[in-house]
């Protein structure tokens, strides 16, 4: 059974730094291209982060670009993202995503999904 669980989304100060986990089972990270994608309230699920399965080869919406790292540990079957200089705007529910299609990643459907975490940044 594949679950993606995220964890790692808080409160933080725009301008600061977090950290976000996701943590697979029942598929190897290595395997699949994952990605990371997060929806603002009462806005539509957006593309931020992606890493490609076979070369990790790592994709990034504009808007994160410079900011936000996707990083991958094949031992710990988990990816990261690692946010830097936040905003407000960066605010929304962070979702971990695992595609094993040939679709590149920013456009690819994707077979599974985590609950999300919630990330907030304070002006």
């Amino acid at each position: 059974q594949v679950q993606l669980v995220e964890s790692g989304g808080g409160l933080v100060q725009a301008g600061g730094s977090l950290r976000l986990s996701c943590t697979a089972s029942g598929l190897s990270v290595s395997n699949y291209s994952m990605a990371w994608f997060r929806k603002e309230p009462r806005k539509e699920r957006v593309f931020a982060a992606a890493i490609r399965w076979n070369d990790g080869y790592k994709y990034y919406a504009d808007s994160v670009k410079g900011r936000f790292t996707i990083t991958r540990d094949n031992a710990k079957n988990t990816v990261y993202l690692e946010m830097n200089s936040l905003k407000v705007e960066d605010t929304a529910v962070y979702y971990c995503a695992a595609t094993n299609r040939f679709t590149p990643p920013p456009m690819s459907r994707y077979d599974y999904w985590g609950p999300g975490t919630q990330v907030t940044v304070s002006s």
